[in-house]
């Protein structure tokens, strides 16, 4: 694998952004649902019950410094429970069918979605700054992936994409369940093991073998598909880390309850840590399908990255905790 690059990047590049739409008029979130309108779903996978206690959160040489992996910190956490696949989107249209519930990306109108996802002679839309491959597409949701005409057939097992932070909120409310923190989520996503880069170890494809579900081939013209999925793949797809939890790298990001912060955590809580009391972005974790370390090196343990509560991409979803 060769070296991922040492320049900043622009984030839209991994989950674009709205840039401010609801500031300028767009529709405020929706109210979150009721708790117990309609029994929630088990998660996909089940819950894994994590015992908590002392670990060391984030990395020193992340490649992209305004990130704020580092400094490795010694983080202590309470013991907590967390589904062990991503919220996929049988749970998901479980929880809109019972409660009439209105995504962000249905009520803007448009989500952004991967051009290399849209048939040919797909009328030109706007993209996102510094990062073409993304493609405004009206009446895309998290029923209509690629936009008007595409389905969820063939896929009621992957995981819910098109979800804004909104969104993975009201899931939660109506479940009873909330997202998990960001230091809970890298706790539960090292699987048990001491400053790896990845859930299961030090190398990316051990022994040849593929881990995680990301892009394979010259990226964003051709995605080989050498994991053996282009796009999303099952929420349970691939062998589990050491706390039985799938999917923690690669797929989709999945959003964390808290705010973004690159500095906040150098001087922060070390216990059961919340992260800001406020901010302009959500935190991000795990990457996703379209990652490549020749632009998004952030499948990994430690990356992180934030976007705004209210964008919604083909490459986001969330994980819940309790």
């Amino acid at each position: 694998m060769s070296a991922p690059p040492s320049s900043p990047q622009p984030r839209a590049c991994c989950a674009p952004a709205r840039d401010g739409a609801r500031a300028s008029g767009a529709p405020a979130p929706a109210a979150a649902p009721a708790a117990g309108a309609a029994p929630a779903p088990e998660p996909h996978g089940g819950w894994r019950a994590l015992a908590g206690g002392a670990f060391l959160m984030g990395c020193d040489d992340g490649p992209y410094p305004e990130d704020g992996e580092g400094p490795v910190r010694e983080v202590v956490l309470s013991p907590f429970e967390i589904a062990a696949t991503a919220v996929t989107n049988t749970e998901f249209a479980a929880f809109a069918d019972a409660t009439g519930y209105t995504t962000d990306a249905e009520r803007f109108g448009w989500t952004f979605v991967f051009a290399g996802f849209l048939p040919r002679r797909f009328p030109t839309t706007a993209g996102a700054a510094g990062a073409p491959w993304w493609r405004q597409v009206h009446g895309g949701d998290w029923r209509h992936p690629e936009g008007p005409g595409s389905g969820l057939r063939g896929r009621w097992d992957h995981p819910v994409v098109h979800v804004s932070h909104d969104d993975a909120l009201a899931y939660c409310r109506w479940a009873g369940v909330r997202l998990p923190t960001e230091a809970e989520w890298e706790y539960a996503a090292r699987g048990g093991l001491a400053g790896m880069p990845y859930p299961w170890g030090a190398e990316r494809e051990p022994g040849g073998e593929h881990r995680m579900n990301v892009w394979q081939g010259p990226f964003p013209d051709r995605d080989t598909a050498a994991d053996g999925y282009s796009g999303t793949c099952p929420v349970d797809a691939f062998p589990p880390n050491g706390h039985g939890l799938y999917n923690m790298t690669g797929n989709v990001w999945e959003w964390c309850a808290d705010w973004f912060n690159p500095r906040y955590h150098r001087a922060g809580p070390r216990v059961d840590p919340t992260g800001p009391r406020y901010g302009q972005a959500r935190v991000l974790r795990g990457g996703s399908h379209m990652c490549h370390e020749s632009y998004c090196f952030r499948y990994r343990t430690s990356a992180r990255m934030g976007n705004t509560p209210d964008s919604s991409s083909g490459n986001t979803g969330f994980r819940v905790a309790r």
